[in-house]
């Protein structure tokens, strides 16, 4: 994720209950029925938002952070002391990451409650989440080859397969899709489920007319751009095309006036001037990608038109990741051509 705010002189958002951020374990109700929590995370983005709806003889919890003993004593803390009694209904994730979907399983587990994920999000889960330490595919080492690691960091990346499943409890067996254009009756509110792409999959944003209120979920994040990647299972995908549609779209059919409740960081009002923001983030980074390709560039070394910070052995999978989507764009744009060479290492330069 790029932080892309902390350089402008100006932030056209307005930001809302900044002064109200819920401690651990508690809430703050952010509109009529639905209530806002922070489950701890590690790392500069340090919590997630999650949010419990109020529904008809129960509740419903949208996204539900890390599979940890922390964030469930959180939980816990939340069911005793702010659900009134009544039980946990239904479980909804926006997208397949551990930190949206990381309790999902247990929580339907404690309170019999129902799963509700997009299709494409919910099977993608499943699949990550059984890969173990020793199911390293040769194709994923050919793919980090390709954009330019050593041997050094791919055997930090064999080191790291596997342990997407450690942050998430098993999901169930069954869930409830989610559609785009569905209209979710939470309380006797419709909640209108509008997909993006890019970031993931198929990410679920929830739309309340009456309450002029999106759960935003990574989709529409205030401050930084969720990180948009070609992983090794889609390795000729081009995601960047599909975040920059999804902002163009969401633009067209949401309204201005919205409160924003995103996944991280504050919540906002200004959702067409973020997503106009989002959009012309990645355009210029395109451009400064054509340049840097004056001269040829595997995908580890454009890392300069994306990141202004230093990028760490923490973020250098997600950074390769990125810098692919963009490649991939530019050269559908037909602004930039690859070769490989003999040891199957791609270079990419201006067509």
């Amino acid at each position: 994720m790029v932080d892309n705010m902390s350089k402008r002189g100006f932030d056209p958002l307005t930001y809302r209950f900044e002064d109200q951020l819920p401690d651990h374990g508690s809430v703050t109700e952010v509109a009529d029925g639905v209530y806002w929590a922070c489950m701890p995370m590690w790392g500069r983005l340090n919590h997630i938002n999650v949010w419990i709806l109020k529904d008809y003889d129960g509740w419903t919890i949208v996204d539900t952070g890390l599979n940890r003993e922390d964030v469930q004593d959180c939980w816990r803390s939340i069911f005793q002391n702010h659900l009134d009694g009544k039980p946990v209904r239904r479980v909804i994730a926006t997208h397949l990451h551990s930190d949206h979907t990381g309790n999902a399983g247990w929580i339907c587990q404690e309170w019999d409650a129902e799963l509700w994920m997009s299709r494409s999000d919910f099977f993608m889960c499943k699949v990550m989440a059984a890969d173990g330490p020793s199911d390293v595919p040769e194709d994923a080492i050919k793919f980090y080859r390709r954009a330019g690691f050593d041997e050094a960091r791919l055997d930090r990346y064999r080191e790291r397969f596997g342990q997407f499943g450690a942050n998430i409890w098993e999901l169930p067996a069954g869930y409830r899709r989610i559609q785009e254009g569905q209209y979710i009756d939470i309380g006797g509110r419709e909640w209108r489920a509008v997909i993006g792409h890019g970031h993931a999959p198929e990410h679920v944003c929830l739309y309340c007319p009456e309450l002029k209120v999106i759960i935003g979920g990574d989709q529409i994040l205030p401050k930084i751009t969720p990180n948009v990647s070609v992983n090794p299972s889609e390795p000729l995908a081009n995601p960047l095309r599909d975040f920059i549609n999804s902002c163009q779209r969401f633009r067209e059919v949401l309204p201005p006036d919205l409160l924003v409740l995103p996944a991280h960081e504050s919540l906002y009002e200004g959702v067409h001037e973020r997503l106009t923001a989002l959009i012309d983030w990645h355009e210029v980074a395109i451009e400064k990608l054509y340049d840097l390709c004056s001269e040829p560039k595997r995908a580890v070394d454009v890392f300069p038109a994306l990141f202004k910070s230093k990028i760490t052995d923490s973020s250098f999978f997600p950074a390769t990741g990125e810098a692919i989507a963009h490649l991939h764009c530019a050269q559908e744009r037909r602004m930039l051509t690859v070769e490989e060479d003999d040891k199957g290492v791609a270079w990419w330069r201006q067509a």
